[in-house]
């Protein structure tokens, strides 16, 4: 190769390199090149005037004299970088995005109840001890433990719980949110309501203040909180899904609020508060597990709970009027497979010897009035009855066959039942 073909190939090689070089700069550079504007930050940068801004006016030309707008020669129209939208919490349409304050205001005066009580139970024959069962019975003895929450009701120490929280027990200990245990004495027991009374003797207690059950509204957002499984100090967040719901068979005297709030083992006896922090009802049940079903819980409303404890701490029970009979709600269809003129309320059976049986009531009469007022359920029958003062006497109007009839009844005090 003579001296020019080197020549030449040098030439080739250096222009080569050199266009490698300017593309590498145009790539990765492109700011060095002389006339050319770099791109604006992206709108997840923050510049100097703020989330989204470039720094200074957003162009890198020079400005010139303003326009009749306002704007330099040469500056593009601003442009509105939108922020985020915050995520809706539950409560953000009334204005409410948290519900701390409402916890911190009840949960205080919530406590956990742990019950004991000695059972005694027949230990099963071993045919190899004893293989000709020669040997009387043996019995053993344990001890079952059960837990429940409860609500402190004022500052004398006055805790209300549920009744079957703590029937047959032989020892009750309550732990407050601060940590403080102490032994609890049973005051009284309601079980047609399914309530009972402690007390502890403990100062300074937080109290729990008490709101108006009926004032609530389907919809209304409401706070169990309790100890479920033995997790204290539990809250959970639901709605109310309906009130006045009865014949559910787990008390007498039923009027529960239900609520999709989740309300488990260890919750019975806990508050079930509104988003103010004020009592609205005492959970008591949860129906529905065994089949799947899930967010139906149930509470005891405030308003209810308020009469028995006033009537236990003053008489140490309830007192309501009895008159002895059996009322169920019977419908038409019914009504004619059981030959009775008509559905309704109707007496299916009478206590022996009560006021009911010695007034002349038979099984099948409709009951459709108590004291001049409609009853429409026999829920509604019994709690007309409960609050007649014994020694009085309550007018029913009933229907027999075609017939209408006024009867007085005595009426007495309804005796002690067992949950």
């Amino acid at each position: 190769m003579n001296r020019a073909q080197s020549g030449l190939v040098f030439l080739a090689g250096s222009v080569v390199g050199g266009l490698a070089l300017a593309f590498l700069i145009v790539a990765f550079r492109p700011g060095l090149l002389p006339g050319f504007t770099a791109a604006p930050p992206s709108a997840a940068t923050a510049g100097p005037d703020g989330p989204g801004v470039a720094p200074g006016s957003g162009t890198d030309s020079p400005a010139g004299p303003p326009d009749a707008g306002g704007r330099a020669r040469g500056q593009q129209n601003p442009v509105a970088v939108p922020s985020a939208a915050p995520t809706p919490t539950p409560g953000a349409a009334a204005g409410i995005t948290s519900y701390a304050p409402a916890v911190q205001r009840a949960a205080p005066a919530v406590v956990n109840i742990y019950t004991a009580r000695v059972v005694t139970e027949r230990v099963p024959r071993n045919p190899f001890e004893d293989p000709f069962g020669e040997l009387g019975p043996r019995y053993r003895q344990r001890v079952e433990r059960s837990l429940g929450s409860g609500v402190i009701v004022d500052a004398s120490g006055h805790i209300v719980t549920n009744h079957h929280v703590i029937a047959d027990a032989d020892s009750v200990r309550v732990q407050l949110a601060d940590g403080r245990v102490a032994d609890a004495k049973i005051v009284g027991r309601d079980p047609d309501t399914d309530l009972a009374l402690l007390r502890v003797a403990l100062g300074k207690l937080p109290v729990m203040p008490l709101g108006r059950s009926d004032q609530l509204r389907v919809g209304d957002v409401v706070l169990a909180i309790g100890n479920p499984i033995g997790l204290s100090q539990t809250v959970t967040q639901g709605i109310v899904s309906a009130t006045g719901r009865g014949q559910l068979g787990v008390a007498t005297f039923e009027n529960f609020i239900q609520t999709d709030a989740p309300i488990n083992v260890g919750n019975s006896g806990g508050a079930l508060v509104n988003a103010a922090g004020e009592l609205v009802g005492i959970n008591t049940a949860v129906i529905g597990k065994n089949l799947g079903v899930e967010g139906i819980g149930f509470a005891i409303p405030v308003n209810l709970v308020r009469g028995v404890l006033q009537e236990i701490v003053a008489k140490g029970r309830v007192v309501r009027g009895w008159i002895g009979v059996v009322p169920e709600d019977i419908d038409e269809g019914q009504a004619r497979q059981l030959g009775l003129a008509r559905g309704g309320v109707v007496v299916t059976n009478l206590y022996v010897g009560s006021p009911a049986q010695a007034a002349g009531l038979r099984p099948g009469d409709i009951v459709l009035a108590v004291d001049g007022v409609e009853v429409g359920s026999a829920q509604e029958v019994l709690a007309r009855v409960a609050q007649a003062k014994p020694g009085t006497q309550v007018g029913l109007r009933l229907q027999r066959g075609a017939g209408i009839a006024d009867v007085p009844v005595e009426v007495r005090e309804r005796p002690r039942t067992r949950a």
